[in-house]
């Protein structure tokens, strides 16, 4: 059975981070391990509290992962402190770890930044270059591009830029007033648009968690990455079309849409 790893915090409610990755792993048939960055406290309707692990401990996690099941992707999460990024790129570096999917959590879908500005140019000097693929929405895009996106144009000028700048593929995710929901994927040198199924559903926490485990774990099995990115959108569209209604808030998807074993009845 191939692993995957995700480095990423905890979500209390079980729709994102963490959790979501290890749901989306496990239903995309490889073994998925975990390496925790903070433990939150939140639900549906927002973040009460956020409690980072120390340095250490983080790379502590990682040995314990790589010097007994090694992992055959990786998928880094969010990540809010230079300390923290600093590890994952020294201990992934170290293991020669490959499949590395990075989505880079940086500016929340209301439009709010979540991390400073020191660990965006570190995720940008450290992380992204050990990358496989990096998967940003509109708003990160254009943190990581310099550029201001209003049109599909602007997503291949931005996605180039950043392949070019950070020696890695891009998957640009539309949504976001844009497009619908439509991915344009930048790898050596040329693109290819990614076209996804508009689903009108509100409950939608977790799904760039959800997206980059996909890959991960299609990377993993042995897939090439434009064939990853195609099943990656395929599971989740199918767990958003499965329309669960849960929490208050911007509830989860259903991850496990497809589980039909006899351990489920």
């Amino acid at each position: 059975m191939k692993t995957a790893l995700t480095i990423a915090g905890s979500d209390t409610s079980g729709g994102a981070g963490i959790q979501a990755d290890l749901k989306t792993m496990t239903m995309n048939g490889v073994f998925a391990m975990s390496a925790l960055t903070a433990l939150t406290a939140q639900n549906t309707v927002g973040v009460q509290g956020i409690f980072e692990v120390t340095p250490e401990f983080l790379g502590m996690q990682i040995d314990s992962v790589f010097t007994d099941i090694r992992p055959d992707a990786v998928k880094v999460g969010m990540v809010s402190s230079v300390e923290l990024i600093s590890v994952i790129a020294e201990k992934l570096t170290a293991y020669q770890a490959e499949n590395i999917v990075v989505d880079p959590v940086m500016v929340a879908t209301s439009g709010a930044k979540l991390i400073s500005d020191d660990a965006v140019s570190a995720l940008k000097e450290k992380l992204l270059p050990l990358a496989a693929v990096v998967t940003p929405n509109i708003p990160e895009a254009e943190v990581l591009s310099g550029m201001k996106i209003e049109s599909p144009e602007d997503m291949v000028k931005a996605a180039e830029k950043i392949s070019k700048d950070y020696r890695c593929a891009v998957l640009c995710k539309g949504g976001h007033s844009m497009n619908d929901a439509n991915d344009l994927l930048y790898h050596d040198g040329t693109y290819q648009w990614f076209n996804g199924k508009r689903i009108d559903n509100p409950n939608t926490h977790g799904t760039g968690c959800t997206l980059s485990s996909a890959i991960a774990a299609n990377l993993a099995k042995g897939h090439d990455l434009a064939t990853a990115v195609e099943r990656a959108k395929e599971y989740i569209s199918g767990a958003l079309a499965a329309m669960l209604d849960l929490g208050a808030g911007s509830g989860p998807m259903n991850h496990a849409f497809d589980l039909k074993e006899e351990y489920c009845k």
